[in-house]
């Protein structure tokens, strides 16, 4: 009743309840013209004074802090009854009202539902709430409705084992399976605890509904009906659960046409379990040789083993399967294996020609020398196949691209949107030989879904055909994605007509982009239609900001905000002390973390949170440079956290500002409980400090143990931070758990692991010993063990404790098969470059019949490479010298070799030298001397000058390049600041790269 809202609602202290209250209220009567004299005279009967208008803000200010309170929330919707709760559902989920009136009161019910929904901690208060009373409240069907929309907008990190096992165990069947059924869609956004945390509800509800059930027979709860209920979760039934699956439930599983579909997504099913499964399937009936079973298997053809007697089209049909074995997470060296082996079944008595286009994705496991004796007939009818192959190496995709544009002679949009990944293959010239007009529609298509894995070079090569083919403004406009970074500044400058719409849909570097808005900020008095475009943000000066007007400002600072990352330190200082000046009551507290630190001192109590919020949505990395400010920030955020971390709803307002807390925080300051869900966090932290990474270690033992007793779940979950663990420690778990450990290894970003880890992912690896190992017949091998295929695809950058002698040992098939990926491994030192060069040199023969995909499958490999065994190879091609530039360990010495042979074998002089060879040079131009920079062409040299301002070459050549650059846009004097970004080191005259 009116009265009883009344009675709630107080002028000082404003509740949760009184504003749902209000809502019920208001939904179920009719709003009188004489309700606000009512509101009033309440009040004024309780001495207490003020207009409608105070109340409104009343309402505001509580649901403003309530937002900074996720606590209180928690604490204020565990106290609403069933009704209030119907209310919070109709209003938070159901309604379709964007605002809310009460007379004059209105409240913009949307952005209160944003509001919530995107607070940290807001979704975990809605999550826990929807859990706690959504069951005993609403009807089930509707709470698993709710759920699954919470879950939806919320991180799934709330799903944590302890909140899942809190979950109802006597739901109603439906209501059990539509359940599940949202889970099952969250199976890859959750922790492995949790998921076998689930798993284990899952069984519970279905081991009793098994019990009740008088007609079972079966001596296992996992019916047919039961495994589909499970979907990806029976991932974690025990070996021994599925050998105690009753046949007649396995075929009858296997005969649904959802199997497929189900088993087609256990993506970490292990081989153990992938035995067992085929095991049943083949008991109950279904014959694992027939081609309609093996359609049915899903993944599980990834661990197929019935190889005995196995005829051709079988092998081939097990192939076509297994394209989708890559999504396995782990154990692709089997994988692997398994397809060598059936690639050798299926081409029994045919030649490599004819069989081509039903081999699927094992052809990448052709050796070069295999694709090379391909003819190219056989590569274009088997084009369908070999365009949906993943996981190519650079080589094979040179030779079979080769093959194909020689069958088809003229390159055209239509065979070149035929080649998918291969398209990376074509050479420079041909790209630059095309018809312009294709060439366009090319860009448009399939280039730009394969645009960064183009070199330097052939990115070059196409957009000088484009560029040079028609006006600028129809070229340029038609140049999409991140191919337009590479258009150069000075092409911009001969065009000034364009307009808004050349910046939609593009990336621009930092020199365009300043430019782009200063020509454009010249059209249009109005800053949005330029800062919507978001990527235009990143050319805004300091001074362009203090020239906009405050109610301009305030208006669009929204566009800012929105684009953040792409802001530089100096931009977002500038907008901070804009604002101050604006505006210093309304400030965003993150900027405030910019200005001097007197300006953080007034920060304390209730205006903490929102700062601590605010700033754990940026990346403090990118918005501060300076170390002395970042650790005077850093000891307000410690302020305001008291020193401590209690508990999840602090890591949820950290955000990611727990990538910066100080090792003694993370020590003595973070609770266990919250330890459990920042983890979490810290696994996205860029660059942890070794002193943070050491208390992340002790903190992981407090949690969980010691090592030893992890269980896999637990060390799939740590990911990374393994990695922290002792050698012994991570001996033990690389023993329990390898394909984990593996996993981890090959996910970790490069050069980032320890080589304790790497040096126990070896010895485990090698000790486990089950690849077929071959050492080289023509070296001195006794009593030396050679790397096996099996061994080298397992152990990632770890293959860098290959001893010499035991690399020196890789038999020849061996090394073939691997060069490419042993190519990519960071941590070989010279001696074991200078070895596998060699092996090189002693399979392929001499240095000069090399081809262009073996020089470029070295890798790594090729920088042991001296100067007369580069001026023995054929360097002709700027996309075999443009591979070679990739690599950024060359000494001057070999830079130079590469440059002189690149000049020789083309036929070329330095003068004659186009834009795409200077691109695809790179770092090789800085071993150019200044007699021969001074004729370089300056319509050349402007179209790559953003490049070559990224070069760290000696300060002699960056003299000679900033010569050269005031060629094209004048005297240094007069130079503004989008040039002085393009031409970037040339600028400077600071680095030297060759040492």
């Amino acid at each position: 009743t009116f009265s009883n809202i009344m009675q709630r609602i107080n002028f000082v202290l404003f509740s949760c309840l009184a504003f749902l209250d209000i809502l019920h209220f208001q939904g179920t009567n009719v709003w009188t013209t004489d309700m606000p004299k009512k509101i009033m005279a309440y009040f004024h009967a309780q001495n207490v004074i003020f207009t409608i208008s105070s109340l409104q803000m009343s309402i505001k200010n509580y649901l403003e802090n309530l937002l900074y309170q996720p606590k209180q929330l928690l604490s204020d919707f565990q106290q609403i009854n069933h009704q209030q709760f119907q209310t919070a559902v109709k209003y938070l989920f159901r309604s379709k009202k964007n605002r809310f009136e009460l007379g004059n009161i209105v409240l913009d019910l949307d952005r209160i539902r944003e509001r919530i929904f995107q607070s940290p901690g807001g979704n975990r208060t809605l999550f826990l709430v929807t859990l706690e009373k959504c069951f005993p409240t609403l009807s089930s069907m509707e709470c698993v409705d709710i759920l699954s929309q919470v879950l939806q907008v919320s991180s799934v990190s709330y799903l944590q084992p302890d909140v899942i096992r809190s979950l109802p165990k006597d739901l109603p069947q439906d209501t059990f399976r539509n359940l599940s059924a949202v889970f099952k869609d969250l199976y890859d956004k959750t922790t492995a605890n949790a998921q076998r945390t689930l798993y284990d509800w899952m069984k519970q509800i279905l081991q009793k509904s098994y019990i009740t059930n008088e007609l079972n027979d079966s001596a296992s709860w996992v019916s047919a009906e039961n495994l589909w209920i499970l979907g990806r979760y029976m991932v974690h039934l025990p070996l021994e659960e599925i050998m105690k699956i009753s046949l007649n439930e396995m075929r009858l599983f296997i005969s649904y046409d959802n199997a497929t579909k189900q088993l087609d997504t256990v993506y970490d099913i292990t081989p153990e379990q992938a035995h067992a499964f085929l095991e049943r399937i083949n008991s109950s009936g279904f014959d694992l040789r027939n081609t309609s079973t093996i359609y049915r298997l899903g993944l599980l053809v990834c661990f197929y083993d019935n190889m005995e007697q196995m005829d051709a089209i079988v092998a081939r049909v097990l192939l076509h399967q297994m394209m989708k074995c890559n999504q396995l997470r782990g154990f692709q060296a089997d994988v692997y294996k398994l397809k060598a082996q059936l690639l050798d079944i299926a081409m029994q008595n045919q030649t490599l020609n004819d069989t081509l286009g039903s081999l699927s994705d094992a052809v990448v496991g052709l050796t070069s020398s295999q694709l090379d004796s391909l003819s190219p007939e056989a590569v274009h009818n088997a084009i369908s196949t070999l365009n949906q192959v993943s996981g190519w190496a650079k080589s094979q995709i040179m030779i079979l691209s080769s093959k194909y544009l020689t069958y088809e002679k003229v390159l055209s949009f239509y065979n070149i949107s035929q080649m998918g990944a291969l398209v990376t293959g074509i050479s420079t010239q041909s790209f630059h030989n095309m018809n312009p007009k294709e060439l366009s529609q090319v860009i448009r298509g399939t280039l730009s879904q394969y645009a960064s894995d183009l070199s330097p070079a052939q990115q070059q090569g196409i957009l000088t055909k484009m560029l040079a083919s028609r006006e600028l403004s129809s070229a340029v406009t038609d140049i999409q994605g991140a191919f337009f970074k590479e258009v150069c500044l000075s092409d911009l400058w001969k065009e000034t007509g364009f307009n808004f719409s050349i910046v939609k849909e593009k990336e621009l570097r930092k020199s365009q982009a300043l430019f782009l808005y200063e020509l454009l900020s010249m059209k249009t008095a109005a800053p949005a239609d330029l800062l919507s475009l978001g990527q235009l943000v990143k050319g805004v000066t300091c001074q362009q900001i203090e020239r906009m007007s405050t109610d301009s400002f305030l208006n669009n600072f929204r566009f800012f905000e929105k684009n953040l990352q792409l802001l530089s330190p100096y931009q977002v200082n500038c907008l901070a002390w804009k604002f101050w000046k604006a505006s210093n009551t309304s400030i965003p507290p993150f900027l405030l973390s910019v200005l001097p630190a007197q300006y953080l001192e007034s920060l304390s109590g209730t205006s903490c949170v929102p700062f601590l919020i605010s700033l754990g949505k940026t990346e403090l990395d990118l918005m501060i440079v300076n170390l002395h400010k970042k650790s005077t920030v850093l000891q307000k955020v410690q302020e305001c956290l008291n020193g401590s971390i209690s508990d999840e709803y602090d890591v949820d307002i950290l955000g990611n500002l727990i990538c910066h807390l100080p090792p003694a925080i993370i020590r003595d300051g973070i609770s266990l409980r919250a330890m459990a869900i920042a983890l979490h966090q810290f696994r996205f932290c860029r660059q942890l400090s070794h002193e943070q990474k050491t208390e992340i270690k002790y903190k992981l033992t407090e949690l969980y143990g010691i090592p030893k007793n992890w269980t896999a779940q637990t060390t799939q979950d740590i990911g990374p931070f393994v990695a922290l663990l002792s050698k012994d420690e991570l001996t033990v778990l690389a023993e329990k758990f390898p394909n984990t450990i593996s996993q981890i290894a090959k996910t970790a970003r490069p050069a980032s692991l320890p080589e304790e880890f790497l040096s126990a992912l070896f010895e485990s690896i090698r000790n486990s010993g089950t690849g077929i190992r071959a050492s080289d017949p023509t070296a001195d091998c006794t009593g030396i063990t050679a790397p096996s295929s099996d061994e080298i695809i397992k152990l990632a950058d770890a293959n860098a404790f290959w001893s010499v002698q035991e690399l020196q040992c890789l038999d020849t098939d061996t090394f073939t098969k691997n060069v490419e990926f042993l190519g990519t491994v960071m941590s070989f030192n010279r001696s074991q470059l200078i070895v596998l060069k060699e092996k090189a040199k002693q399979v392929w023969g001499a240095l000069p019949s090399w081809k262009s995909y073996h020089i470029v499958s070295l890798g790594r490999i090729a920088l042991a490479l001296n100067e007369s065994e580069i001026e023995a190879l054929d360097l002709s091609s700027i996309d075999t010298v443009a591979a070679l530039s990739q690599q950024t360990e060359w000494t001057f010495v070999q830079a130079k070799s590469i440059l002189q042979e690149f000049l020789e074998d083309s036929g070329q002089t330095v003068h004659g030298l186009k834009s795409f060879d200077l691109a695809g040079l790179g770092a090789n131009l800085c071993a150019l001397n200044t007699t021969d920079i001074k004729t370089i062409k300056t319509t050349e040299f402007s179209a790559v000058i953003g490049r070559v301002g990224l070069l760290p070459c000696r300060t002699t050549v960056l003299e000679e390049f900033k010569k050269m650059a005031e060629s094209v846009f004048g005297i240094a004097a007069g130079w503004n600041s989008s040039i002085i970004q393009e031409i970037g080191t040339i600028a400077g005259n600071e680095t030297d790269f060759y040492q």
